[in-house]
């Protein structure tokens, strides 16, 4: 039988790995702050690949398919 409408919905459940804000622990916050790293470093290679790009002279043109004439 199915339960009456008129219950409340259960708590959320937390993963177990979780802490309450505020008292994150030191292994979260090392990965935090390897996550910011990681995040900077992306940003800045993305950066420079984008720089090489306008900076670059155009590639020669491909020699035609086929060899000598």
């Amino acid at each position: 039988m199915p339960p009456p409408q008129d219950d409340p919905p259960p708590p959320p459940t937390r993963s177990p790995g979780r802490v309450a804000k505020g008292a994150a622990s030191p292994r979260a916050d090392r990965l935090a702050a390897a996550l910011r790293e990681n995040l900077r470093r992306r940003k800045a290679q993305a950066r420079a690949r984008e720089a090489a790009q306008r900076t670059a002279p155009a590639p020669p043109p491909a020699p035609p398919e086929g060899g000598r004439s």
